[in-house]
């Protein structure tokens, strides 16, 4: 019953963004997306991924098509996490998004740097920022776990863990409450860093040319939930 309904909402979704999804984007086609079409897009590919249904792609010849140039529409920043690849549970082929991955999915200079060069100069138009559930970083943050160069990283997420403690008792990785608090949080967190610490990205937002939004994988479904539909411009769609 599920497979079928989620059939139907795609088939439902699918006029306003309608593109051959077998070919990479070209340059053209990049630039006429709106980044609520793209938005719009990456949930139509998770909808045919939970599905079952995902667009049959030559990936050899995608390679020879994206050989001399790149023009993906979306950037997603997720975790290392082997269990969100992030071309899968969207369903996108060779040169439709930029990846970038650390654990615990949050953002330093040379990331910040990476999507300035995603968005800016290679004309993405939106950043995900992808959390998941069961994450493995945040639930070392929520225990100050202390381990080598983990230690660093896992420190990133400490601001999440600050931001929602006094809503918990029991504020370690047994409380899943807890650890789901903290993992939403982060992504939320991260969003706001990543308009707020470049000025770049910052100013694409404001002339509309650039969505920034945080997203959830649930590991066990491998559905990809959005936090900011109510932001998007269903106008432009």
């Amino acid at each position: 019953m599920k497979t079928c309904f989620l059939a139907f909402l795609l088939a439902f979704s699918t006029a306003s963004t309608a593109r051959d999804l077998t070919v990479p984007l070209d340059a053209e086609a990049q630039a006429k997306l709106t980044p609520a079409e793209v938005v719009q897009l990456m949930k139509e590919g998770n909808q045919r991924f939970l599905a079952n249904t995902p667009v049959e792609r030559n990936f050899l010849e995608q390679i020879k098509t994206t050989s001399t140039g790149q023009y993906p529409m979306a950037t997603v920043l997720g975790c290392i996490d082997s269990r969100v690849p992030h071309e899968i549970i969207f369903d996108k082929g060779v040169g439709d998004i930029f990846s970038v991955r650390i654990a615990g999915n949050f953002i330093n200079s040379d990331i910040l740097g990476s999507m300035e060069f995603a968005t800016a100069v290679a004309g993405s138009k939106v950043i995900v920022v992808l959390g998941h559930t069961e994450c493995g970083a945040v639930k070392g943050a929520c225990d100050n776990v202390e381990m080598g160069n983990l230690t660093s990283t896992l420190s990133n997420i400490a601001p999440a863990v600050y931001s929602v403690g006094h809503r918990h008792d029991v504020r370690n990785s047994k409380n899943k409450a807890f650890v789901d608090d903290v993992t939403h949080a982060n992504v939320d967190l991260t969003v706001r860093n990543i308009v707020e610490r470049s000025p770049i990205l910052r100013q694409l937002v404001d002339d509309g040319k650039l969505i920034v939004i945080g997203a959830m994988h649930d590991v066990q479904t491998g559905e990809v939930t959005f936090f900011d539909d109510k932001k998007i411009d269903k106008s432009s769609l």
